[in-house]
């Protein structure tokens, strides 16, 4: 079987000439009249509650000046990247665009971004108030080729009603966990199982494996690849141990395999635990039919280390002066004013000033939050990343789905990963 990484070059191209996909307007894109004599396209793949907080955003900053009016074009995110490559490719697409950071390799590579140093420096852009991990995830080569909004990672998301009556929440509402293994992890789920019969223990994030896998993989002190990016490393006796607990829970009924929609299920009371994503802290925590509590994931396979991307902000390298410096104040007023809304979303602001005030601090679970994003492992810097994710993501679903024992899943998957890594 061809796998699919590597057709991917023409997968893109073929895309782009399909009837209407060379129309870089379908999406959801706001387009009021306006006078400003500078007009910005701006992409994005951010739907649902993260959606509304862009939009406020965008607003607040249209109003705030008259000089660049930006319009957003809303993508669905299963197909944002292949839409975004594209238009980078024939040169026709956004002035503005998101990309995870761990996205960035093969834009920079192929120089359809825009180095940022001297445009930032020219429009009197402060690198020096973001978060040193944050711009050493954007820095290639002694360049900055986007600006960091955020830092967003998972936690554990716990429904307090459900753990109190299993027993196992502490007079301070945390869960009860005796020691950070993960033998007593599952040992309090059982307790949840035996006395709450009904509901799910643990939600696992099985759409998304790869990162409830990378979550613990990286406390166990786990690595992706060899330091110079020559080999694949992931077949060992750590991810073995994180692959063996999962297949424990689904073996035992402690989570289920079948369960396509966790965030639904824990949201609606149906799960004791969940995994999720920092961005989901406003939806859970706005749920008035259920008491939920936050707390860092907790460093059960030895240390606190965990999975973590961020969200930033381009400027393709076909757009002209005159849109650059807009693009540049927009990225700008982003990060230091709309960070603290996109604070509020659940993301951790790039900004030093915004994570340090106490307005957000003062906002519910955020001291942790800040907390954990210390912890956070980012994705290697390589331009072949979005293929070796892919096919980690693919091998790991197949491992969990089709039972597959750990050791012989883990050696298939390595053997992908080399073959990407030596193309």
């Amino acid at each position: 079987m061809k796998k699919w990484w590597l057709m991917l070059p023409v997968l893109l191209l073929s895309l782009a000439l399909l009837p209407g996909c060379a129309d870089f307007t379908a999406g959801e894109e706001s387009r009021p009249e306006t006078s400003a004599p500078v007009e910005l396209s701006f992409w994005n793949p951010f739907g649902g509650g993260e959606g509304e907080y862009v939009e406020r955003i965008i607003r607040n900053y249209n109003a705030a000046q008259s000089g660049v009016f930006v319009k957003q074009l809303r993508l669905e995110s299963n197909e944002y990247y292949a839409r975004l490559s594209t238009a980078l490719s024939f040169g026709k697409g956004p002035d503005v665009a998101v990309v995870h950071a761990d996205r960035l390799s093969p834009f920079v590579k192929a120089k359809q971004i825009v180095p940022l140093n001297k445009l930032g420096e020219e429009r009197g852009f402060q690198w020096s108030g973001i978060a040193e991990q944050n711009l050493q995830s954007v820095s290639y080569n002694g360049q900055y080729y986007a600006v960091p909004l955020d830092t967003h990672f998972h936690m554990l998301y716990y429904n307090k009603d459900i753990l109190a009556r299993a027993g196992v929440l502490t007079p301070g509402g945390t869960p009860m966990l005796k020691e950070d293994t993960p033998e007593a992890f599952i040992a309090m789920l059982r307790q949840i199982a035996a006395r709450v019969p009904g509901v799910q223990p643990m939600a696992v994030n099985t759409p998304y494996f790869q990162e409830s896998f990378l979550d613990l993989y990286y406390e166990a002190g786990g690595e992706l690849f060899s330091p110079d990016m020559n080999q694949a490393a992931i077949y060992n006796e750590k991810s073995v141990q994180v692959l063996s607990f999962y297949q424990q829970l689904f073996e035992e009924g402690l989570s289920t395999l079948e369960d396509n929609t966790p965030w639904d299920s824990f949201y609606n009371g149906q799960a004791g635990l969940w995994f999720g994503g920092v961005w989901e802290a406003g939806h859970h925590l706005d749920n008035e039919a259920l008491d939920i509590g936050i707390v860092p994931l907790p460093p059960i396979f030895g240390s606190a280390a965990h999975w973590g991307s961020s969200h930033t902000l381009v400027i393709p390298a076909y757009v002209s002066g005159e849109e650059q410096e807009a693009a540049m104040d927009f990225m700008s007023y982003f990060l230091e004013t709309g960070g603290s809304i996109w604070g509020e979303a659940g993301h951790v602001p790039a900004s030093l000033k915004i994570a340090g005030s106490e307005e957000y601090r003062g906002l519910p679970y955020r001291r942790l939050f800040i907390q954990a994003r210390d912890q956070v492992k980012y994705a290697p810097q390589t331009d072949k990343y979005a293929a070796l994710f892919t096919a980690m993501s693919e091998e790991l679903q197949n491992i969990i789905r089709s039972r597959i024992p750990p050791e012989a899943g883990l050696k298939t998957l390595e053997q992908s990963l080399n073959q990407i890594l030596a193309n």
